[in-house]
Protein backbone atom coordinates (compact mmCIF):
# COMPACT_ATOMS: atom_id res chain seq x y z
CA UNK A 1 0.00 0.00 0.00
CA UNK A 2 1.32 3.34 -0.82
CA UNK A 3 0.02 5.88 1.72
CA UNK A 4 0.44 9.97 1.75
CA UNK A 5 0.34 11.37 5.10
CA UNK A 6 -0.60 14.96 5.52
CA UNK A 7 -0.47 16.42 9.07
CA UNK A 8 -1.02 19.67 10.46
CA UNK A 9 1.66 19.63 12.95
CA UNK A 10 4.92 17.17 12.93
CA UNK A 11 8.38 17.51 14.48
CA UNK A 12 9.30 19.39 16.28
CA UNK A 13 6.29 19.70 17.57
CA UNK A 14 5.42 17.37 20.13
CA UNK A 15 1.58 16.76 20.50
CA UNK A 16 -1.38 14.18 20.27
CA UNK A 17 -1.51 14.99 15.93
CA UNK A 18 2.49 14.33 15.85
CA UNK A 19 2.78 11.96 18.69
CA UNK A 20 -0.08 9.52 16.58
CA UNK A 21 1.06 10.24 12.93
CA UNK A 22 4.64 8.83 14.32
CA UNK A 23 2.90 6.14 15.60
CA UNK A 24 1.18 5.23 12.01
CA UNK A 25 4.87 6.03 10.01
CA UNK A 26 5.77 3.61 12.23
CA UNK A 27 3.49 0.87 11.84
CA UNK A 28 3.54 1.60 7.33
CA UNK A 29 7.69 0.58 8.00
CA UNK A 30 7.43 -2.27 9.89
CA UNK A 31 4.38 -4.06 8.06
CA UNK A 32 6.12 -3.07 4.66
CA UNK A 33 3.97 -0.16 3.45
CA UNK A 34 5.43 3.08 1.11
CA UNK A 35 4.85 6.34 2.73
CA UNK A 36 5.15 10.20 2.08
CA UNK A 37 5.20 12.61 4.44
CA UNK A 38 3.63 16.30 3.85
CA UNK A 39 3.76 18.83 6.48
CA UNK A 40 3.56 22.87 7.44
CA UNK A 41 7.29 24.11 7.34
CA UNK A 42 8.37 24.16 10.50
CA UNK A 43 12.16 22.68 10.99
CA UNK A 44 10.83 19.00 10.36
CA UNK A 45 13.47 16.32 9.52
CA UNK A 46 13.83 15.48 5.98
CA UNK A 47 12.83 11.82 6.43
CA UNK A 48 11.14 9.82 9.52
CA UNK A 49 11.26 6.00 9.84
CA UNK A 50 12.64 6.11 6.26
CA UNK A 51 10.01 7.40 4.35
CA UNK A 52 10.64 11.20 2.74
CA UNK A 53 9.01 14.28 4.96
CA UNK A 54 8.15 17.43 2.50
CA UNK A 55 7.90 20.27 3.95
CA UNK A 56 5.29 23.20 2.45
CA UNK A 57 5.15 27.26 3.27
CA UNK A 58 3.80 27.97 6.39
CA UNK A 59 2.57 31.03 8.83
CA UNK A 60 2.79 30.65 12.88
CA UNK A 61 -0.52 31.11 14.40
CA UNK A 62 -0.33 30.57 18.31
CA UNK A 63 3.15 28.88 18.58
CA UNK A 64 1.36 26.61 15.67
CA UNK A 65 2.78 26.00 12.32
CA UNK A 66 -0.34 26.36 9.72
CA UNK A 67 0.42 25.19 6.48
CA UNK A 68 -0.55 27.27 3.40
CA UNK A 69 -2.30 26.70 -0.07
CA UNK A 70 0.41 25.70 -2.14
CA UNK A 71 0.56 23.93 -5.75
CA UNK A 72 3.10 21.92 -4.39
CA UNK A 73 0.70 19.71 -2.60
CA UNK A 74 -0.82 18.21 -5.56
CA UNK A 75 2.51 18.04 -7.18
CA UNK A 76 4.04 15.55 -4.27
CA UNK A 77 0.73 13.42 -4.42
CA UNK A 78 0.69 13.41 -7.99
CA UNK A 79 4.23 12.12 -8.25
CA UNK A 80 4.14 9.75 -5.36
CA UNK A 81 0.41 8.26 -7.06
CA UNK A 82 -0.60 6.98 -3.71
CA UNK A 83 -2.97 4.12 -3.08
CA UNK A 84 -4.86 6.52 -0.16
CA UNK A 85 -4.22 9.74 1.41
CA UNK A 86 -4.50 10.20 5.17
CA UNK A 87 -5.15 13.78 6.43
CA UNK A 88 -3.99 13.97 9.93
CA UNK A 89 -6.69 16.67 12.09
CA UNK A 90 -6.93 18.35 8.12
CA UNK A 91 -7.10 22.55 8.08
CA UNK A 92 -6.00 24.35 5.35
CA UNK A 93 -3.21 21.81 4.26
CA UNK A 94 -5.02 18.93 4.92
CA UNK A 95 -8.29 19.93 2.71
CA UNK A 96 -5.80 20.87 0.33
CA UNK A 97 -4.78 17.38 0.04
CA UNK A 98 -8.35 15.94 -0.02
CA UNK A 99 -9.15 17.93 -2.90
CA UNK A 100 -6.53 16.80 -4.74
CA UNK A 101 -7.19 13.28 -4.00
CA UNK A 102 -10.87 14.05 -5.57
CA UNK A 103 -9.39 15.28 -8.53
CA UNK A 104 -7.23 12.50 -8.87
CA UNK A 105 -9.51 9.59 -7.84
CA UNK A 106 -7.36 8.85 -5.19
CA UNK A 107 -9.28 8.15 -1.75
CA UNK A 108 -9.15 9.96 1.10
CA UNK A 109 -9.48 9.17 5.18
CA UNK A 110 -9.56 12.24 7.09
CA UNK A 111 -8.45 11.99 11.40
CA UNK A 112 -11.14 14.59 13.18
CA UNK A 113 -8.36 15.03 16.20
CA UNK A 114 -8.94 19.12 16.70
CA UNK A 115 -12.46 20.45 18.07
CA UNK A 116 -11.52 24.04 16.54
CA UNK A 117 -15.45 24.78 16.55
CA UNK A 118 -15.28 24.44 20.58
CA UNK A 119 -12.69 26.95 20.76
CA UNK A 120 -15.24 29.40 19.38
CA UNK A 121 -17.84 28.17 21.40
CA UNK A 122 -15.61 28.21 24.65
CA UNK A 123 -15.40 32.09 24.01
CA UNK A 124 -19.10 32.26 23.54
CA UNK A 125 -18.74 33.19 19.81
CA UNK A 126 -21.78 32.08 18.43
CA UNK A 127 -21.14 33.11 14.86
CA UNK A 128 -17.40 31.91 14.70
CA UNK A 129 -18.64 28.54 16.07
CA UNK A 130 -21.32 28.23 13.12
CA UNK A 131 -18.26 29.28 10.63
CA UNK A 132 -16.16 27.14 12.21
CA UNK A 133 -18.49 24.21 12.09
CA UNK A 134 -19.09 25.19 8.12
CA UNK A 135 -15.45 25.15 8.06
CA UNK A 136 -15.51 21.33 9.70
CA UNK A 137 -18.36 20.22 6.99
CA UNK A 138 -16.59 21.31 4.18
CA UNK A 139 -13.48 20.16 4.95
CA UNK A 140 -14.87 16.77 5.72
CA UNK A 141 -17.12 16.13 3.58
CA UNK A 142 -14.81 16.02 0.79
CA UNK A 143 -12.80 12.38 2.43
CA UNK A 144 -14.05 9.07 1.79
CA UNK A 145 -14.17 8.04 5.73
CA UNK A 146 -13.87 10.84 8.62
CA UNK A 147 -12.39 8.62 11.23
CA UNK A 148 -13.66 9.93 15.10
CA UNK A 149 -12.17 9.52 18.29
CA UNK A 150 -14.70 9.59 20.69
CA UNK A 151 -18.60 8.80 21.44
CA UNK A 152 -18.92 12.92 21.82
CA UNK A 153 -17.03 14.18 18.92
CA UNK A 154 -19.28 11.01 17.02
CA UNK A 155 -22.18 13.38 18.40
CA UNK A 156 -21.13 16.25 17.40
CA UNK A 157 -20.17 15.43 14.06
CA UNK A 158 -23.30 13.92 13.41
CA UNK A 159 -25.25 16.92 14.25
CA UNK A 160 -22.90 19.09 11.96
CA UNK A 161 -24.46 16.58 9.49
CA UNK A 162 -20.87 15.47 8.50
CA UNK A 163 -21.11 11.88 6.33
CA UNK A 164 -18.88 8.95 6.09
CA UNK A 165 -18.00 8.93 9.58
CA UNK A 166 -16.41 5.77 11.54
CA UNK A 167 -14.94 5.48 15.05
CA UNK A 168 -10.89 4.70 15.08
CA UNK A 169 -9.35 5.43 18.66
CA UNK A 170 -5.91 5.98 19.70
CA UNK A 171 -3.04 3.62 20.50
CA UNK A 172 -0.91 3.75 23.96
CA UNK A 173 2.57 2.80 24.60
CA UNK A 174 2.56 -0.26 26.67
CA UNK A 175 5.72 -0.76 27.24
CA UNK A 176 6.96 3.07 27.80
CA UNK A 177 4.11 3.89 30.05
CA UNK A 178 3.93 1.16 32.74
CA UNK A 179 3.55 0.71 36.73
CA UNK A 180 7.18 -0.39 36.89
CA UNK A 181 8.22 3.34 36.32
CA UNK A 182 6.62 4.32 39.84
CA UNK A 183 10.04 2.54 41.46
CA UNK A 184 12.44 3.49 38.68
CA UNK A 185 15.54 5.44 40.27
CA UNK A 186 14.26 8.34 37.70
CA UNK A 187 11.31 8.38 38.99
CA UNK A 188 11.65 8.12 42.46
CA UNK A 189 14.42 11.65 42.74
CA UNK A 190 11.56 13.56 40.82
CA UNK A 191 9.42 12.81 43.53
CA UNK A 192 11.88 13.56 46.00
CA UNK A 193 12.23 16.83 44.24
CA UNK A 194 7.97 17.44 43.91
CA UNK A 195 7.24 15.57 47.15
CA UNK A 196 10.27 16.41 50.11
CA UNK A 197 8.26 15.18 52.69
CA UNK A 198 5.73 12.63 51.33
CA UNK A 199 2.67 14.79 50.21
CA UNK A 200 0.37 13.22 47.53
CA UNK A 201 1.52 14.30 43.94
CA UNK A 202 -1.52 15.84 41.61
CA UNK A 203 0.28 15.34 37.74
CA UNK A 204 -0.85 17.51 34.93
CA UNK A 205 0.48 16.36 31.45
CA UNK A 206 0.16 18.91 28.29
CA UNK A 207 0.38 22.19 26.44
CA UNK A 208 -0.44 25.30 28.51
CA UNK A 209 -3.11 27.02 26.24
CA UNK A 210 -6.51 28.39 26.79
CA UNK A 211 -8.07 25.28 25.80
CA UNK A 212 -6.80 23.32 28.19
CA UNK A 213 -7.90 25.29 31.11
CA UNK A 214 -4.84 24.06 33.25
CA UNK A 215 -5.86 27.54 35.58
CA UNK A 216 -8.67 25.31 37.07
CA UNK A 217 -5.89 23.63 39.58
CA UNK A 218 -6.40 26.74 41.38
CA UNK A 219 -9.89 25.25 42.24
CA UNK A 220 -7.61 22.77 44.99
CA UNK A 221 -6.20 25.89 46.36
CA UNK A 222 -5.84 24.75 50.41
CA UNK A 223 -6.10 21.07 49.83
CA UNK A 224 -4.39 19.72 52.66
CA UNK A 225 -1.30 17.11 51.57
CA UNK A 226 -1.10 17.53 48.13
CA UNK A 227 1.49 19.47 46.00
CA UNK A 228 1.21 19.76 42.14
CA UNK A 229 3.61 18.81 39.28
CA UNK A 230 2.91 20.27 35.90
CA UNK A 231 4.44 18.84 32.73
CA UNK A 232 4.33 20.78 29.57
CA UNK A 233 4.57 24.73 28.02
CA UNK A 234 2.34 26.98 25.78
CA UNK A 235 0.90 30.45 25.30
CA UNK A 236 -0.89 30.12 28.59
CA UNK A 237 1.98 29.53 30.67
CA UNK A 238 2.74 32.70 32.37
CA UNK A 239 -1.19 33.78 32.84
CA UNK A 240 -1.11 30.01 34.65
CA UNK A 241 1.96 30.82 36.74
CA UNK A 242 0.41 33.98 38.14
CA UNK A 243 -3.34 32.45 38.73
CA UNK A 244 -1.28 29.29 40.41
CA UNK A 245 0.67 31.65 42.48
CA UNK A 246 1.29 30.70 46.70
CA UNK A 247 0.24 27.00 45.42
CA UNK A 248 2.77 24.02 45.82
CA UNK A 249 3.30 24.05 41.97
CA UNK A 250 6.64 21.63 40.25
CA UNK A 251 6.70 23.19 36.70
CA UNK A 252 8.33 20.53 34.88
CA UNK A 253 8.73 21.76 31.54
CA UNK A 254 8.21 20.25 28.30
CA UNK A 255 8.98 16.67 29.06
CA UNK A 256 9.43 13.20 26.54
CA UNK A 257 10.35 9.66 26.16
CA UNK A 258 11.74 8.05 29.27
CA UNK A 259 11.81 11.69 31.09
CA UNK A 260 8.01 12.20 30.36
CA UNK A 261 7.76 7.96 31.90
CA UNK A 262 9.38 8.64 34.76
CA UNK A 263 6.82 12.20 35.54
CA UNK A 264 3.91 9.73 34.98
CA UNK A 265 5.52 7.13 37.94
CA UNK A 266 5.74 10.26 40.20
CA UNK A 267 2.41 11.16 40.06
CA UNK A 268 -0.20 9.84 42.35
CA UNK A 269 -3.26 10.86 40.06
CA UNK A 270 -3.43 12.83 37.32
CA UNK A 271 -5.95 15.82 36.31
CA UNK A 272 -6.88 16.38 33.55
CA UNK A 273 -8.62 19.97 33.44
CA UNK A 274 -9.59 20.30 29.61
CA UNK A 275 -13.34 19.99 28.76
CA UNK A 276 -12.58 20.36 24.54
CA UNK A 277 -10.66 17.28 23.89
CA UNK A 278 -11.56 15.04 21.21
CA UNK A 279 -10.00 12.34 22.50
CA UNK A 280 -7.65 12.79 25.58
CA UNK A 281 -4.26 10.47 24.88
CA UNK A 282 -2.36 11.57 28.27
CA UNK A 283 -5.10 9.89 30.21
CA UNK A 284 -4.64 6.81 28.57
CA UNK A 285 -1.00 7.02 29.41
CA UNK A 286 -1.81 7.76 33.27
CA UNK A 287 -4.20 4.84 33.04
CA UNK A 288 -1.23 2.85 31.40
CA UNK A 289 1.44 3.94 34.06
CA UNK A 290 -1.23 2.39 36.59
CA UNK A 291 -2.80 6.02 37.91
CA UNK A 292 -6.14 6.91 38.50
CA UNK A 293 -7.65 10.28 36.58
CA UNK A 294 -9.69 12.72 37.45
CA UNK A 295 -11.09 14.28 34.71
CA UNK A 296 -14.13 16.78 33.79
CA UNK A 297 -17.53 14.63 32.15
CA UNK A 298 -16.89 16.36 28.77
CA UNK A 299 -14.92 15.08 25.35
CA UNK A 300 -13.05 12.28 25.21
CA UNK A 301 -12.52 11.54 29.13
CA UNK A 302 -16.62 10.09 28.94
CA UNK A 303 -15.47 6.94 26.93
CA UNK A 304 -11.76 6.62 28.91
CA UNK A 305 -12.23 7.16 32.38
CA UNK A 306 -14.81 4.80 33.92
CA UNK A 307 -15.99 7.20 36.68
CA UNK A 308 -15.50 5.44 40.15
CA UNK A 309 -13.87 2.23 38.68
CA UNK A 310 -10.20 3.84 37.27
CA UNK A 311 -11.14 7.28 38.14
CA UNK A 312 -13.85 10.23 38.52
CA UNK A 313 -15.50 12.35 36.06
CA UNK A 314 -16.71 15.87 37.15
CA UNK A 315 -19.00 18.21 36.65
CA UNK A 316 -16.99 20.56 33.98
CA UNK A 317 -18.73 23.92 35.47
CA UNK A 318 -18.50 22.70 39.35
CA UNK A 319 -15.07 23.68 41.03
CA UNK A 320 -16.29 22.33 44.03
CA UNK A 321 -17.14 18.61 42.54
CA UNK A 322 -13.29 18.56 41.25
CA UNK A 323 -11.96 19.63 44.44
CA UNK A 324 -13.88 16.52 46.54
CA UNK A 325 -13.07 14.17 43.61
CA UNK A 326 -9.36 15.18 43.96
CA UNK A 327 -9.84 14.79 47.42
CA UNK A 328 -11.18 11.71 48.00
CA UNK A 329 -8.81 10.25 45.96
CA UNK A 330 -5.72 11.97 48.04
CA UNK A 331 -6.96 10.77 51.23
CA UNK A 332 -7.60 6.94 50.29
CA UNK A 333 -4.46 5.15 49.12
CA UNK A 334 -6.09 1.77 48.64
CA UNK A 335 -8.63 3.37 46.58
CA UNK A 336 -5.42 5.17 44.45
CA UNK A 337 -4.60 1.36 43.87
CA UNK A 338 -7.33 -0.41 42.86
CA UNK A 339 -8.26 2.52 40.41
CA UNK A 340 -4.43 2.85 39.16
CA UNK A 341 -4.83 -1.42 38.50
CA UNK A 342 -8.41 -1.04 36.52
CA UNK A 343 -6.85 2.12 34.11
CA UNK A 344 -3.74 -0.43 32.94
CA UNK A 345 -6.09 -3.35 32.84
CA UNK A 346 -8.63 -0.75 30.14
CA UNK A 347 -5.71 0.10 28.19
CA UNK A 348 -4.52 -3.25 27.74
CA UNK A 349 -6.11 -3.81 24.40
CA UNK A 350 -5.18 -0.48 23.03
CA UNK A 351 -1.66 -0.92 22.37
CA UNK A 352 -0.60 1.15 18.78
CA UNK A 353 -0.05 -2.08 16.81
CA UNK A 354 -3.84 -2.82 17.47
CA UNK A 355 -5.04 0.47 16.59
CA UNK A 356 -2.70 0.82 13.61
CA UNK A 357 -3.68 -2.38 12.17
CA UNK A 358 -7.38 -1.15 12.49
CA UNK A 359 -6.65 2.00 10.41
CA UNK A 360 -4.98 -0.28 8.21
CA UNK A 361 -8.44 -1.59 7.82
CA UNK A 362 -10.31 2.06 7.42
CA UNK A 363 -7.40 2.55 4.54
CA UNK A 364 -8.70 -0.57 2.68
CA UNK A 365 -12.58 0.24 2.51
CA UNK A 366 -12.13 3.79 1.36
CA UNK A 367 -9.93 2.33 -1.00
CA UNK A 368 -12.71 -0.64 -2.06
CA UNK A 369 -15.43 2.02 -1.76
CA UNK A 370 -13.90 4.69 -4.52
CA UNK A 371 -12.77 1.84 -6.60
CA UNK A 372 -16.47 -0.10 -6.63
CA UNK A 373 -18.20 2.90 -8.84
CA UNK A 374 -15.53 2.81 -11.27
CA UNK A 375 -15.89 -0.98 -11.83
CA UNK A 376 -19.54 -0.18 -12.27
CA UNK A 377 -18.65 2.36 -14.89
CA UNK A 378 -16.43 -0.19 -16.77
CA UNK A 379 -18.23 -2.84 -15.83
CA UNK A 380 -19.98 -4.56 -19.55
CA UNK A 381 -23.83 -3.63 -19.91
CA UNK A 382 -24.70 -7.45 -21.10
CA UNK A 383 -26.45 -6.39 -24.24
Amino acid sequence: MRVAVVSESFLPTVNGVTTSVRQVLDHLRREGHEAIVIVPAAGAPESYAGFPVFSVPAIAYRQFPVGLPNPQVQRLITDFSPDVIHAASPFLLGAQAIAAGGRLGVPSVAIFQTDVAGYARRNHLGAATRFAWRVVRWIHDGADVTLVPSSASMSDLEAARIRHLARWGRGVDLMTYHPRNRSSPAAAALREQISPNGEVVVGYVGRIAPEKQVERIAALRGVAGVRFAIVGDGPSAANVRRQLAGMPVSWLGKLTGADLAAAFGSFDLFLHTGTEETFGQTIQEAHASGIPVVAPRAGGPIDLVDHGVNGFLYEPSNDSDLRARVTALAADAALRSRMGEAGRRAVLPRDWHSICTELLEHYARAIAGRAAPIARQVAPSGR
